[in-house]
């Protein structure tokens, strides 16, 4: 079963917004069998919606579009949907209800006319419910093709594709099953992992593909499975999978799921019931950043320190101001004891501090631009590494970011 996704919006073509919904649509997409053949972002015109919607007709079984239901003058798909399938609009008693519903109970603004426009839908779509917009989904058909169309406020849209299309698309069509893998490796470029696992590659039955996915200083392997028969699929792929870590040996960090670093980190400090802190210069808050961005980080992390100033170094977290003038402050001296001072502070666990030269200029210290130091603190001792990170200020930082959680995880696991 294959699969067109159409985002409409102009603010998407001039780049003031960044097009998330796609994104979630394909991988929801592929999570039940239903193979992205192409992704289009247009305009708001009717010419152009009636050109791809046109440009779709029978050569996908599914097209998704997102975007142009809002009330106003510029969101016109519905008066395209109407023109491509010769339809005219009706008004829905159930959607205007619930219109009326949120603005009685959610909405402070006086509803008007053109919010009760909402309600009126193509008199072949069925609706589908959107419970936190006036703007409802619409599933339409012609031909082979299903059209389904959705707003393109993210959070309505995903709402929308999880609870009423997904269902729907599963119970209405035949799809095959995609089974995927995903191993999750740090530490060795993309080329030199392919030339390690050259022989396994080339084994690989031609319905079982392997992407790398390559990124800041991490590539994540993805074994990919097309069948009929999910067991099946399944069997082998765990077969493979066993065959493939003896392999890649201890640079894997992850299975199953994209998860980042962070997110193993987090879950395994959690799970060994430890704790983390942090000192960071360089990385300027992003590792807390990523942290903290996880559901119940409060359980592992203790709190940070971004002490950018050298005298802040000093100040906070206890390195010896002798220590800095011997080494400089992109130094392993420093940046150990940058962890010890976060860890006896904070009293934790373990600790994380950076220090480097992100660029484009030297600032405080004369290494080259790129030379990045991390220390990890364990409750038994403190190591320290120095890396070359390129020239590219912001590469740097978010390597020193991915490379700090990687070696954290390394201490971590020995406990």
């Amino acid at each position: 079963m294959n699969a067109q996704i159409i985002t409409i919006g102009d603010e998407i073509l001039i780049g003031q917004i960044v097009d998330t919904n796609a994104t979630f649509l394909a991988q929801e997409l592929n999570k039940i069998g239903v193979s992205v053949t192409a992704m289009h972002s247009i305009p708001d015109t009717t010419e152009d919606i009636l050109h791809f919607l046109s440009q779709a007709q029978d050569q996908v079984d599914l097209v998704l579009l997102t975007g142009g239901l809002g009330p106003t003058k510029d969101d016109v798909t519905k008066k395209a949907l109407c023109e491509y399938f010769e339809d005219h609009l009706v008004e829905n008693i159930a959607v205007l209800a619930h219109i009326k519903m949120l603005f009685k109970k959610y909405i402070s603004t006086k509803m008007n006319d053109a919010n009760l426009t909402q309600a009126l839908l193509p008199s072949q779509a069925i609706a589908l419910h959107n419970a936190y917009g006036t703007a409802p989904g619409m599933w339409l058909q012609k031909g082979k093709t299903v059209f389904v169309s959705m707003p393109g406020v993210p959070f309505e849209m995903k709402a929308l594709m999880t609870h009423q299309v997904i269902p729907k698309v599963i119970t209405d069509f035949q799809r095959p099953f995609i089974i995927h893998k995903t191993i999750q490796t740090y530490g060795v470029g993309e080329s030199a992992i392919a030339e390690d696992i050259a022989d396994f590659e080339d084994a690989l039955p031609p319905h079982i593909k392997l992407a790398y996915l390559p990124s800041l200083g991490k590539v994540r392997l993805r074994l990919s499975a097309k069948g009929e028969d999910q067991k099946i699929l399944e069997a082998e792929v765990a077969v493979l999978v066993a065959q493939l870590l003896p392999l890649l040996g201890d640079i894997v960090y992850g299975l199953e799921t994209d998860e980042l670093i962070e997110v193993v980190v987090a879950k395994t400090l959690t799970e060994k019931g430890k704790s983390l802190a942090l000192a960071e210069s360089c990385t300027g808050g992003l590792l807390a950043s990523a942290l903290t961005a996880i559901p119940g980080a409060s359980a592992y992390f203790k709190g940070g320190v971004v002490a950018y100033e050298t005298a802040q170094k000093i100040n906070l977290l206890g390195v010896s101001e002798s220590l800095i003038q011997e080494f400089s402050v992109v130094s392993e001296p420093v940046v150990a004891a940058m962890a010890q001072g976060a860890q006896e502070r904070l009293k934790a666990d373990f600790a994380i501090a950076t220090t480097g030269n992100a660029g484009p200029t030297k600032g405080g210290s004369a290494v080259p631009v790129g030379t990045v130091c991390i220390g990890i603190a364990t409750p038994n001792e403190v190591f320290t590494h120095t890396f070359s990170m390129g020239n590219h200020r912001e590469r740097i930082v978010q390597k020193t970011v991915n490379k700090a959680f990687e070696l954290l995880q390394k201490e971590i696991t020995k406990f």
